[in-house]
C-alpha cells in the first residue's frame, strides 16, 4: 500500500514530528510492506500549491494530521483532493478529530476514516487491513461508515509506550527549523480546558533514549529544541538528570547557541532543581509555566491543582537569576473570573517580570470538560475553530474585545522586547497598574494597521503616551531611544526621537574610543530627561536571555 502522511503546519519554522511517529508505528506494527512518504506545508500556502504537491504523490492512501490550527485548511484540502483523486482513501487523525470522530465523518463525506486517539498502531493496522482486504473491525480507534450508519470502536488509549519515532530522518529533514521532541506522553493533571490529562497516566521513554535524542535534535542545525512533554518536570528525579546532562554537554556534545524549551509546572521544582537552573549557562533553557489564573475559585473550577505561593516563589527566583527565559501564561474567559478579577491575576502575574506574559483566551475544544459544562458557565463561543469563547457569565462580549486589544498591546510593547524601558517608565510616571496601561493603549491604538512599521508604531505610542498625566516628554523620548538602541540592530533612531545636537558625533566617537567599541554615529544617542548623558549600544554583546543589546550609559562630563 502506498500512503502519504500530510502535515499542514502553522508556519514554515514549525515541523510536526507526528508523521515520523506514524512511520515508526507502521514499521513496528505492520505485517506487510508499505511505501510511505511525508508531505509537508503550511496553512498559509494557496490550495493550488497544496494540490500540486499532493497530486504528485503516487499514493493510494492520504493521511492528514489534524489540529485546532489547521483543521479548516485540512477540510478544504480533503474536499479538493477527493475531487481530483476520487479513488484514493482519505484518513484523518489527531487531537482535533479524535474527540468528535463521528461528527467529523458526518460533516465531511469526502473523508473515509477517522482514527481517534494515539495513531501509531491504528494507522499501521488500517493500512494492513486495506492492503489485505481484511475486516476493519479489528482496527482500534477507527471511525468508519458502515452502510447508512457510523461505526466507531472508541478512542484508542494504549497503556504501553509507542515505538520511538524515526528521529534520524526527522532531524535530517528539519533544515534548521525548530526541532520537536517527545520524551514522555500524557499529563499527570486533568485541567478542564485541556485534552492532555484526559488519557492514561504519563508514560516515559527510557532515559538513555531521551539523552540520545536530545543530542540528536541539538545537532540537527536547529537553534531551538522544544520538548512537547506536557509537564516536563512531573518526575523530579528524571528532570534533574536530564537538565544536568544538558548542562554537562553544553558546548561539548552540541553547540552553545542551542536552546531547550520545556513546559513545566513551576510549583513542582524542588530546591536542587532550582539551584541547577540558577547556575545553568545563560540562554541554555527556556521554561513555559502555565499559571492560567490566580483566582482560587477559578482554579478549583477547572481542576488546576497548583500551589500559587510556591509557584510565585519559584518563578521569582528563576526570573531574577537571569539565566533562563521564562514564559508564563494566563487564560481569559475561565469560570468565576470577570474583568476586575482577571485584572488582579494579570497584575499579579506581570509583577513577576517574566520575559513573556502570554494573555490567551479560553477555547472550548472538543474533548475538554469545559465544553461539556458550557451551559453551566454561560459560555458562548465561536462554532468555528479555534472555538474561542465570546462571552461568559462573568465577561461580556465588549469586555473580551477590550482584553483582545490589551493582548495586542502586551505583545507589541512587552513580549516583543522592544519597549521594555518605556513600559516601566509609563507605569511609574502615570501611576497606572500594568493591566490598565495595556487596556488603555490597546483601546486607543485599535485597530492597529496591518503591517505597521516599527517606526510608525513607535510614533503611535508617543502620541498616546505624551498626553498622559505625569509623563515628561524628554524622559519619554529618552526611554524610547534606549529601547530602540537595545532592540533594533544598526542603532538608527526614527525621526521622532532624533535631536539635532552638535555634541552627538564627537561625544559618541570619544565614548566609543574609551570603551573599545566600533566607531560610527549610529548606536548612540544623547539623553536629556535624566541629566545630560549618553547611551551607547554594544551590538557585539546580546543578552542570551532577553536577546537585547547591552547598553552603556555615560555622563557627558565624563567623556
Amino acid at each position: 500500500m502506498r500512503a502519504a502522511i500530510c502535515s499542514v503546519n502553522s508556519k514554515y519554522v514549525h515541523s510536526s514530528p507526528a508523521p515520523w511517529c506514524l512511520l515508526a508505528g507502521v514499521r513496528a506494527f505492520s505485517t506487510v510492506q508499505h511505501q510511505l512518504s511525508i508531505v509537508e506545508g503550511t496553512v498559509n500556502e494557496p490550495s493550488g500549491v497544496w494540490m500540486e504537491r499532493l497530486c504528485r504523490e503516487p499514493a493510494d492512501v492520504f493521511g492528514f494530521c489534524c489540529y485546532i490550527w489547521n483543521i479548516t485548511v485540512v477540510r478544504r484540502l480533503v474536499k479538493e483532493l477527493r475531487a481530483k483523486r476520487p479513488q484514493c482513501v482519505i484518513v484523518l487523525g489527531g487531537p482535533e478529530v479524535s474527540f468528535c470522530a463521528e461528527q467529523t465523518l458526518r460533516g465531511l463525506p469526502e473523508a473515509d476514516y477517522v482514527l481517534a486517539g494515539e495513531g501509531e498502531k491504528p494507522f499501521a493496522l488500517l493500512l494492513d487491513a486495506l492492503q489485505n482486504g481484511e475486516d476493519l473491525q479489528q482496527v482500534p480507534g477507527l471511525c468508519r461508515r458502515e452502510n447508512e450508519t457510523i461505526a466507531f470502536s472508541g478512542i484508542y488509549r494504549p497503556k504501553e509506550l509507542p515505538p520511538a519515532p524515526d528521529t534520524e530522518a526527522y532531524a535530517a529533514h528539519l533544515g534548521g527549523r525548530i526541532a520537536y521532541l517527545e520524551t514522555s506522553r500524557g499529563c499527570p493533571f486533568s485541567c478542564a480546558f485541556c485534552l492532555s490529562g484526559q488519557c492514561d497516566p504519563v508514560r516515559f521513554f527510557p532515559l538513555d533514549y531521551a539523552k540520545r535524542e536530545l543530542l540528536r535534535m541539538a545537532n540537527s542545525g536547529a537553534q531551538t529544541v522544544k520538548l512537547i512533554d506536557r509537564t516536563f518536570n512531573c518526575d523530579r528525579g528524571r528532570t534533574k538528570e536530564l537538565l544536568r546532562f544538558l548542562v554537562e554537554q553544553w558546548g561539548k556534545a552540541f553547540p552553545e547557541n542551542v536552546c531547550f524549551h520545556f513546559e513545566v509546572g513551576a510549583d513542582l521544582f524542588d530546591e536542587e532543581t532550582l539551584v541547577l537552573l540558577e547556575h545553568a549557562p545563560a540562554g541554555l533553557f527556556q521554561i513555559e509555566a502555565g499559571l492560567q489564573s490566580f483566582c482560587p475559585e477559578t482554579l478549583r473550577a477547572v481542576s488546576r491543582h497548583t500551589d500559587p505561593v510556591r509557584l510565585k516563589q519559584n518563578l521569582t527566583r528563576l526570573i531574577r537569576c537571569r539565566r533562563l527565559h521564562v514564559h508564563i501564561d494566563l487564560i481569559a474567559g475561565l469560570p468565576y473570573e470577570g474583568l476586575e478579577r482577571f485584572a488582579q491575576s494579570f497584575n499579579e502575574a506581570y509583577a513577576l517580570h517574566a520575559d513573556q506574559l502570554q494573555l490567551g483566551f479560553l477555547k472550548l475544544i472538543y474533548g475538554s470538560r469545559l465544553r461539556d459544562q458550557a451551559e453551566e458557565f454561560g459560555f458562548a463561543w465561536d462554532p468555528n475553530p479555534p472555538y474561542e469563547v465570546t462571552a461568559t457569565r462573568w465577561l461580556l462580549p465588549e469586555e473580551l474585545c477590550l482584553l483582545h486589544n490589551a493582548e495586542d498591546a502586551l505583545e507589541r510593547l512587552s513580549n516583543s522586547g522592544r519597549f521594555r524601558f518605556t513600559v516601566c517608565y509609563l507605569i511609574k510616571a502615570t501611576g497606572m497598574r500594568p493591566f490598565e496601561l495595556f487596556c488603555r493603549f490597546g483601546q486607543a491604538s485599535a485597530p492597529v494597521p496591518a503591517g505597521i512599521s516599527l517606526d510608525a508604531y513607535t510614533e503611535m505610542l508617543w502620541n498616546w503616551a505624551v498626553l498622559r498625566r505625569g509623563v515628561e516628554p524628554e524622559k519619554l523620548r529618552d526611554v524610547l531611544a534606549c529601547d530602540r538602541l537595545a532592540s533594533v540592530p544598526g542603532g538608527k533612531l526614527p525621526a521622532l526621537l532624533k535631536r539635532r545636537d552638535p555634541r552627538l558625533e564627537p561625544c559618541a566617537a570619544a565614548a566609543k574610543a574609551q570603551l573599545g567599541l566600533p566607531q560610527g554615529r549610529k548606536g548612540a544617542a544623547l539623553l536629556y530627561g535624566y541629566g545630560e548623558r549618553m547611551v551607547l549600544a554594544d551590538e557585539t554583546r546580546r543578552d542570551p536571555v532577553t536577546r537585547r543589546f547591552r547598553l552603556i550609559w555615560k555622563n557627558i562630563s565624563d567623556i
